[in-house]
C-alpha cells in the first residue's frame, strides 16, 4: 500500500477541533473510551469465530493491554481483536462519527448479538486528543491476506496513513502526551482511572510499565500478572448463583464501605428492556453519617456515571448499587442520558422493584423488618414524599415506632377505640394509638371525625406527657427526624380518615375528669386574670382542667396548626432569618383545679406571692414542652432561688 496523506473527513456536526476539546467534561475518560473500543473489536472477533467465519488460535486469550512510559511520555493501549484494513482505518478513523459497530451490526444483524458491543458513535477513539499532541495506529486485520496499516495524526485535521510493520491481529493505539497530561503516564494514576472507569469490562485488561521486567517468585518462575477487572461481576449473575458472603465482598470492593449493608436487591430484567444491577441498604450508624449514596450505572460493564437522576429516582439516590442497562439511550459522550419515555419506564421499573423488596419484607419477615426499620425509614419517607406510586405502595408497610418500644403499621393505627381487645379477665389490652373524637356526630366538618395518631418529637423534653399517656394507657408514636413534618402532612393527604396531632397538642379526654361545660367557668376566669397580669401577657390563653394526676399542676399545649407552620417555616427559613417574623406558635397554659398549688393561687389571688408562683407554673409547664430561650432561663433560676428563700422563713 503507498503512503497516503489527506484531510480528514468532517461533518458538519461533528468538527474534530470542537470534538477534541469539548466532547467529554472529564479528560481522563480516554482511558474508557480506548480501552471500550477494544473490548468491542475482541467482541467482534469472538463472534466471527462463532458464526465460523474467523477461526481463533486455540492459545488465544482475549485480552487488552494498557503499558506506560513516563520516560517517553507515552501511553499505549493494545488489543488482540479483530484490526483494522487500509479501507476500514479510512472509513472508521478519518470519516469522524461514523461507528464501526454499527456497521458491524447492520452486516450482522440476523447473526450477532449486539447486547455486547459497546461503540455507538465512533467518536470515542478521538478522546485520546484531548490529552495527546500525536496519536499513532498501528493495525493488522483478522481478513486473509491483510496487510498491516500505520496511522499518525498530529491533533489537527490532517493525516499520514501507510504500510505497517504491527505483526499481530488487533490493534495498537499510542498516544504521545502533551505537557499538561503527562499524569496520565503515571503507572499509580493509570491504574486509578482504569479501575474508576473499567473494573467490570467483559475483556481483562493488564498494566504494565514500558521496559519493565516481568516478576518472578522465590523459584524464578515467572508469575502471571493479575487483571485490573473483574470480567464476570456480581449483577450479572442469577441471584441463585450469588451467596449472602458474595453480595457483601461485592459492596465492600465496590463501595470501600466495611459497615455490612442491612440487605440489598438484585434487580434481573430482560424483558421489555435489558437491566441488570444490585441496589444495596446501607447501614448507617450515627447521625454523623453522610446519607447520600452511589449507584453507579454501566452500559455493557463500561462505567458510565454515579448517580444520573433522569435513570436513578432521586429517593433511591441515598441507596449504593450498581446498575448495568445496554438499552440505554445514550448521548454522544455516554455521560448523560436523553429523557425521554423509556429512561422513564426504566425508573419506574426500579421503583416498583424496591417497593417490592420491602413490602415483600414486611409480610413474610416482620421480625427483620422492624430491625431494620430505623436505618431505612429515612429512604422510605423521602420516596414517599417524592414519588406517589411509591408512597401508594408503601402505605400499609410504614412502620411507627410507639412509646413502649413496639412497632405499628397504618392499618393497625386506625383501630377505632371500642375495638380494643380485651383479656380473659375482660380488662382492656393495652390501648392503642388511635383514638376516636369525642362527640363525633353527622353535623360537624369531615375532620372533626377523622381519628386521631398522637406522636412525641422528643422523648427527653416531652416527657412529662409521655408519662401521662402511660398513666392513662394510651399510646403515641415517635417521630422524631427533620423530614417527619413534611412526611405526616403527606400522610395525611393521602390517608383522609386520620390526622395526625402532637402529644402536646391538646388534653385528651382520659387524662381528665368529666365536668360540666360551666363548672370551672369562674376559676377560669380568675386564673386568666392572674396570670396575664404576672406574665405581663394580655393575650395569654388559659384553660383550666380537672386532672386526674393530681400532681400535676400546669401544662402547655401548642396548636398542631400554628405549631407544624412554624416547623415548616424553620425548616425552609434562609440562615439568620427572624423567626418571630412569622408569628409565634398558639399556646394555651392548662391549669388543674385539682392541683394544691393551683388552689392556692385561686384562694390567695392578691398575695404578693402570687405572680412569683404564676410565673413559675408558666416556665415549668414550658420547660416540658421547648427548651427556654436564655433569658427566660436565667430568670426562671433566679426565681426558683426566691421561692426557696420564701419556704426558709
Amino acid at each position: 500500500m503507498s503512503n497516503k496523506k489527506g484531510s480528514l473527513s468532517i461533518t458538519s456536526e461533528n468538527i474534530f477541533p470542537v470534538i477534541k476539546k469539548w466532547l467529554y467534561s472529564d479528560h481522563d475518560i480516554f482511558y474508557r473510551e480506548l480501552i471500550s473500543n477494544g473490548c468491542d473489536a475482541i467482541t467482534k472477533l469472538k463472534k466471527l469465530d462463532m458464526m465460523g467465519e474467523y477461526s481463533l488460535p486455540l492459545d488465544y486469550k482475549a485480552k487488552i493491554q494498557v503499558i506506560v512510559s513516563p520516560e517517553d511520555k507515552t501511553l499505549t493501549f493494545i488489543d488482540n481483536g479483530l484490526g483494522m484494513t487500509s479501507e476500514e482505518v479510512d472509513e472508521y478513523i478519518n470519516q469522524i462519527a461514523f461507528s464501526g459497530a454499527t456497521d458491524f451490526l447492520e452486516k450482522y444483524k440476523d447473526k450477532a448479538d449486539s447486547d455486547q458491543i459497546i461503540g455507538h458513535f465512533g467518536l470515542g477513539f478521538y478522546s485520546a486528543f484531548m490529552v495527546a499532541d500525536e496519536v499513532h495506529i498501528d493495525t493488522l486485520s483478522y481478513k486473509d491476506g491483510a496487510t498491516a496499516v500505520h496511522w499518525e495524526c498530529d491533533g489537527g485535521t490532517e493525516f499520514e496513513m501507510g504500510d505497517g510493520d504491527w505483526d499481530q491481529v488487533g490493534t495498537k493505539i499510542t498516544l504521545f502526551l502533551n505537557e499538561d497530561c503527562l499524569e496520565f503516564a503515571n503507572e499509580y494514576r493509570a491504574r486509578e482511572v482504569i479501575t474508576k472507569y473499567c473494573s467490570f469490562m467483559p475483556t481483562e485488561i493488564y498494566l504494565s510499565k514500558k521496559g519493565e521486567e516481568p516478576k518472578k517468585d522465590d523459584d524464578g518462575n515467572v508469575i502471571e500478572p493479575t487483571p485490573l477487572n473483574e470480567t464476570q461481576p456480581l449483577w450479572a449473575k442469577s441471584p441463585s448463583e450469588c451467596t449472602d458472603d458474595d453480595y457483601k465482598a461485592f459492596y465492600r470492593d465496590v463501595f470501600h464501605d466495611y459497615k455490612e449493608p442491612l440487605f440489598w436487591i438484585h434487580l434481573n430484567m430482560d424483558y421489555p428492556f435489558n437491566l441488570k444491577g444490585i441496589l444495596y441498604f446501607p447501614k448507617i450508624n450515627t447521625e454523623y453519617d453522610s446519607i447520600e449514596g452511589t449507584i453507579k450505572l454501566y452500559n455493557n460493564q463500561v462505567f458510565i456515571a454515579d448517580n444520573i437522576k433522569e435513570v436513578i429516582p432521586e429517593f433511591l439516590m441515598l441507596l449504593k448499587g450498581v446498575i448495568d442497562c445496554p438499552d440505554l439511550p445514550l448521548n454522544v459522550s455516554r455521560s448523560a442520558l436523553q429523557n425521554d419515555g423509556f429512561v422513564t419506564k426504566i425508573s419506574e421499573y426500579i421503583t416498583k422493584k424496591v417497593a417490592d423488596k420491602l413490602t415483600g419484607m414486611c409480610k413474610t419477615d416482620k421480625e427483620s423488618y422492624e430491625k431494620y426499620w430505623d436505618d431505612i425509614a429515612p429512604f422510605i419517607k423521602f420516596g414517599c414524599l417524592k414519588d406517589t406510586k411509591f408512597c401508594d405502595k408503601m402505605n400499609d408497610y410504614i412502620l411507627f415506632k410507639d412509646i413502649n418500644d413496639k412497632y405499628t403499621t397504618l392499618p393497625e393505627l386506625l383501630v377505632k377505640e371500642e375495638e380494643k381487645a380485651t383479656d380473659e379477665n375482660g380488662e382492656a389490652v393495652e390501648a392503642e394509638v388511635v383514638e376516636e373524637n369525642k362527640d363525633a356526630d353527622d353535623t360537624k366538618e369531615p375532620e372533626d371525625t377523622r381519628k386521631t395518631v398522637y406522636y412525641v418529637t422528643d422523648l427527653q423534653q416531652q416527657s412529662q406527657y409521655v408519662n401521662m399517656f402511660k398513666e392513662q394507657g394510651q399510646n403515641a408514636v415517635i417521630l422524631d427526624h427533620a423530614i417527619d413534618t413534611s412526611f405526616i402532612t403527606q400522610l395525611e393527604q393521602r390517608n383522609e380518615n386520620y390526622k395526625f396531632c402532637r402529644i402536646d397538642a391538646d388534653v385528651t379526654d382520659t387524662m381528665v375528669e368529666e365536668t360540666a361545660e360551666d363548672e370551672l367557668k369562674a376559676e377560669t376566669e380568675t386564673l386568666t386574670d392572674v396570670f396575664r397580669k404576672a406574665l405581663n401577657n394580655e393575650g395569654l390563653e388559659v384553660k383550666v382542667e380537672k386532672f386526674k394526676n393530681k400532681d400535676l399542676s400546669s401544662m402547655l399545649t401548642v396548636s398542631e396548626e400554628s405549631r407544624r407552620m412554624q416547623d415548616m417555616m424553620r425548616m425552609y427559613a434562609m440562615g439568620g432569618m427572624d423567626m418571630n417574623m412569622f408569628g409565634s406558635a398558639s399556646e394555651t397554659l392548662v391549669l388543674n383545679a385539682n392541683n394544691d398549688l393551683v388552689q392556692y393561687i385561686l384562694n390567695n389571688k392578691d398575695s404578693e406571692n402570687v405572680p412569683t408562683f404564676a410565673a413559675q407554673l408558666y416556665d415549668l409547664a414550658k420547660i416540658a414542652n421547648a427548651p427556654l430561650s436564655p433569658e427566660a432561663m436565667t430568670e426562671f433560676v433566679a426565681r426558683s432561688n426566691k421561692i426557696m428563700m420564701l419556704l426558709t422563713k
